[in-house]
């Protein structure tokens, strides 16, 4: 998790349908697709205690970020999300303007470094 301006950060909200079946390998297809991409940096994906799941995703900057979204197999997969996986949802796209990260020195002493 390093941050940089530049960056373009999508946030996808999303709460599944209970019959979306296929989710669960369409999803990891996505996710090892998107790591193959130039510029990818991360994606994570968080579910809430009621249902609602957000996924960040970040890349590079715009033109990588925007690659993703015309890739082929990744439209496909929008449009299987509208058709057969999504009860709703949300995205959100923004540009990195200011970054920082700090992480505590105790990791490594608790890890025996």
């Amino acid at each position: 998790m390093q941050p940089e301006p530049g960056q373009v950060v999508t946030v996808f909200r999303n709460r599944l349908r209970p019959d979306a079946d296929g989710y669960p390998e369409h999803a990891a297809r996505m996710s090892a697709l998107a790591r193959e991409m130039p510029g990818y940096v991360e994606h994570k994906t968080f579910t809430a205690e009621d249902g609602e799941r957000v996924t960040v995703v970040t890349f590079a900057d715009r033109a990588s970020h925007d690659a993703w979204g015309r890739h082929p197999e990744h439209r496909e997969a929008q449009r299987a999300g509208v058709d057969d996986y999504y009860e709703e949802y949300s995205i959100s796209v923004g540009v990195v303007d200011r970054a920082s990260a700090w992480r505590s020195s105790r990791r490594e002493r608790d890890a025996g470094g």
